[in-house]
């Protein structure tokens, strides 16, 4: 990648490109998981196993990284692979969280983070998810270090040893649209909060973020 003046655009990444390279919305890739159960799920945790989606106009982070790991599912035998994404400190503009159950004429949203002067923020957060899309600049980034060693994006923001990550000082990612499995943060503030229950008695499809 270059800037405009045809020199090399250092700490800059074109997220599209950069998920081809290390395979992030892919993470069941031989690699990636292995030692998962040392990773940012404990090994007792479970979860619901249900997909729920995320957009926002803008992510702006201090502090990311990114590994793989794997959590045990209510809905599937074993351990199911998900891309781990770290943020020290997440400023999310025009958020939107929805989750739709497999065959329930209902689907939750969420909404926050619409005022611009007052984002929904999220501190130590960590999103395991299985698809992202949108258009990302990373500064100072650094790929191919061990996951047990990056530190970026808070104390458990960390990996199996022997694993890939990458980290950087800031990420910036608009137009986000992402499948998530699982969010943390010590602390999410949603400002301008809106929960809103869809109900659809017609068989169509109930609302979602996208």
């Amino acid at each position: 990648m270059k800037d405009a003046q045809g020199e090399p655009a250092y700490g800059r990444t074109n997220w599209r490109r950069f998920a081809v390279a290390v395979g992030v919305p892919t993470v069941a890739a031989g690699a990636l998981v292995i030692g998962l159960a040392q990773g940012a799920f404990a090994a007792s945790l479970t979860l619901s196993g249900e997909e729920f989606k995320i957009s926002a106009s803008t992510l702006d982070g201090d502090g990311f990284v990114q590994y793989a790991t794997a959590y045990d599912s209510a809905k599937a035998p074993g351990k199911v692979g998900a891309a781990i994404s770290g943020i020290k400190l997440a400023r999310l503009y025009d958020l939107c969280q929805s989750v739709h159950p497999d065959g329930s004429p209902f689907s939750l949203v969420i909404t926050a983070g619409n005022d611009h002067g007052h984002p929904a923020i999220g501190k130590d957060m960590i999103i395991g998810m299985n698809d992202l899309t949108g258009e990302a600049e990373f500064k100072n980034i650094e790929i191919g270090k061990d996951a047990s060693t990056v530190s970026k994006g808070g104390d458990n923001a960390k990996g199996a040893a022997g694993s890939f990550a990458q980290e950087a000082d800031h990420v910036t990612i608009t137009n986000l649209h992402q499948t998530a499995l699982y969010t943390q943060a010590s602390t999410f503030t949603l400002t301008g909060l809106h929960l809103h229950l869809n109900t659809d008695w017609t068989g169509k499809k109930p609302a979602e973020c996208y």
